[in-house]
């Protein structure tokens, strides 16, 4: 039965009953050693301008790919810039609260009773710091200091 047609041969003494292509194949050594491939100057000058406009879009496309790398690199640093500024923000607000908590005379009133102090009597606190903040040297002065004794 014929693989191709689907019919029945039948084969009779000397005719071949193969009907395809034979499946054999015969080595044919070529040898090239002899041959002399001759410069095509033109070619040449083609190749050369064709490598020349790839190097050229390869740096084109770098260039363009460092840049847009770079951008990304940046927007996500000033993210967290800003998250780190944003924390900053409240931590400084917190403090400030927490600074004029401490600093109310009230409750520093309210402790000094607890621990047994009385209020400062008129002439008796000096104060250190001045209102003029604009850095400019002072003199120092000898104040008369009074102590109280104990009782």
């Amino acid at each position: 039965m014929s693989a191709a047609t689907g019919k029945t041969i039948r084969c009779t003494g000397r005719q071949s009953c193969w009907l395809g292509t034979p499946e054999i194949y015969f080595r044919k050594t070529i040898d090239n050693s002899r041959l002399v491939k001759a410069e095509d100057p033109r070619r040449a000058k083609e190749m050369k301008h064709f490598g020349f406009a790839l190097c050229c879009l390869f740096l084109l496309v770098m260039g363009y790919a460092l840049q847009h790398f770079r951008a990304i690199e940046y927007g996500y640093k000033i993210e967290s810039m800003r998250a780190e500024r944003d924390g900053l923000a409240e931590m400084n607000r917190a403090l400030r609260l927490e600074e004029a908590s401490l600093r109310d005379p009230e409750r520093i009133d309210l402790m000094a009773r607890k621990l047994g102090l009385q209020s400062p009597q008129p002439g008796q606190v000096i104060r250190m710091d001045s209102s003029d903040d604009s850095g400019t040297p002072v003199m120092a002065s000898v104040t008369p200091v009074s102590v109280v004794a104990a009782r």
